[in-house]
């Protein structure tokens, strides 16, 4: 049975389907199946999820227990390079990883010490300077309003105490978990068997070095960056991208089209979506993206990575948009994972949907979604894309993060958060592209106001940018 039937035969029951329920259907059977579902629904149903069909989901729970995750894997289609752990219980391979290549990053500033050494031969090295390079744990607020943080290296953990009042203390407040540090200072004489703590002097991070130079390409062409198209969404601006369509036409020195993530609405991506969708099913929305960027200029090289809202896992790495939501995308797009590293002209440009953003908002001091810059700027300095485990960003297990920066990109191009902003880092230019789409319920009640229609034009010869408007009547830079 073919997969827009069995949209369509859900639509007609009045009900969306998720897009790995309709994989499962087409791979098991026929019509009978969708008959099944239907009937066996509660009133209250309106997105039909795996969890609503019992057969799906026991295939699940046997590939689990071989530990290969079924979900991401129907919704992929293929994995691309991003590939999980054969066993779960190894994920920690991700952490050794991630470890091993920011600890890399910071060895010759560092000169650690294995905290092992330090714990057992204490006296030794109590009330001497020295170095350590570690994951943080967990970090807390003394009663007295310093820092303390529990680190961990492959060796063993210890606790290190950031002084209020020393130099660098704002730092030392924006440490988040599972980001990789170094630390230089004294370790205190450890008088009850524990160890001991150190007194932090200096904190590093892998940072960008600050001999890095910014890399123009040798000739001339310009790179249009933009996100979150949300095709599908009642709340999409179809003027405002016909006119940025328009300004593409006229404009032949852009050669290149980034969009990074959440090219489509989506289906079932939030309760209660389907009331804010103006095309309901999946396959319509990349169809009509589909159409969009066929009738853009040819000689376009468009690339487009996937977003939480895109039919992938949500789980990141994500792999690159199946081919059976392809079927109307021009030959000149181009499919990309997210993250990915994108060459234009020598240009490298780091695309990353951006979801972590909504982690580091919330551990950071003073961060905010209306300055995404400065979140660009925090994931250069840990040069980790999403550090934080655990919280709203689902991280896959894989032997390598594949979202450590190991190599310094010339852009860092983001999106997610629906609001422009561009910065400069020791020669990163950071860009956190907009939206095509206008203010959605969920933001105004988060209070957050996005910055609809706008592109970031980059000329790659010079790395100079302009910010273009084409929201109704308006074309600014």
């Amino acid at each position: 049975m073919q997969k827009r039937e069995i949209v369509a035969r859900f639509l007609e029951a009045g009900l969306l389907v998720h897009p790995a329920v309709v994989t499962y259907i087409s791979e098991s059977g026929g019509s009978g199946i969708i008959e099944g579902i239907i009937s066996s629904l509660p009133s209250a149903v309106s997105v039909v999820t795996p969890k609503e069909v019992p057969g799906m989901m026991a295939a699940r729970v046997d590939k689990l227990s071989v530990g290969v995750s079924a979900l991401p894997e129907i919704l992929a289609g293929r994995e691309g390079s991003s590939v999980p752990t054969a066993n779960p219980e190894e994920s920690f391979s991700l952490f050794r990883d991630r470890y091993d290549a920011l600890a890399a990053m910071m060895r010759p500033r560092v000169s650690p010490i294995p905290i092992e050494a330090l714990v057992k031969q204490n006296s030794r090295f109590a009330d001497t300077d020295i170095g350590v390079i570690g994951m943080v744990v967990e970090s807390s607020t003394s009663a007295k309003g310093h820092r303390i943080v529990e680190i961990e290296d492959p060796t063993g953990t210890i606790k290190v105490l950031f002084n209020k009042n020393r130099e660098g203390f704002d730092e030392a407040e924006k440490i988040i978990p599972d980001e990789v540090i170094g630390i230089r200072g004294k370790l205190a004489r450890d008088t009850g068997g524990g160890g001991g703590m150190i007194f932090s002097d200096t904190l590093f991070r892998p940072e960008i070095p600050l001999t890095h130079t910014i890399s123009p390409s040798k000739e001339p062409g310009k790179a249009v960056l933009i996100s979150d198209v949300h095709v599908g969404s009642d709340t999409f601006l179809p003027d405002a991208w016909e006119k940025f369509a328009s300004w593409l036409e006229a404009t032949p020195e852009v050669k290149y089209l980034l969009i990074a993530g959440d090219v489509v609405d989506g289906i079932g991506v939030y309760p209660n979506q389907d009331k804010e969708l103006h095309i309901k099913t999946i396959y319509e929305q990349y169809d009509a993206v589909g159409e969009m960027l066929s009738a853009l200029p040819s000689h376009l090289q468009i690339v487009l990575s996937p977003g939480n809202h895109d039919a992938v896992r949500a789980a990141e790495p994500q792999p690159v948009l199946p081919e059976e939501f392809r079927t109307q995308f021009p030959s000149n797009v181009t499919f990309v994972e997210n993250p990915a590293v994108v060459n234009i002209q020598s240009v490298n440009v780091l695309m990353y949907h951006g979801r972590s953003i909504d982690d580091l908002i919330k551990f950071i001091p003073g961060a905010s979604y209306e300055h995404p810059g400065e979140i660009m700027e925090a994931m250069l300095k840990r040069r980790h894309l999403g550090p934080i485990y655990g919280q709203r960003t689902p991280l896959l297990s894989t032997p390598m993060d594949h979202l450590v920066i190991r190599d310094v990109p010339d852009i860092l191009h983001t999106g997610h958060v629906h609001i422009t902003d561009v910065v400069s880092y020791r020669g990163v230019l950071g860009v956190n592209a907009g939206t095509w789409q206008g203010q959605t319920s969920f933001q105004k009640q988060m209070n957050i106001n996005p910055t609809p229609a706008e592109a970031i034009v980059v000329d790659l010869f010079t790395m100079g940018y302009e910010k273009l408007c084409f929201l109704d009547d308006k074309t600014f830079s």
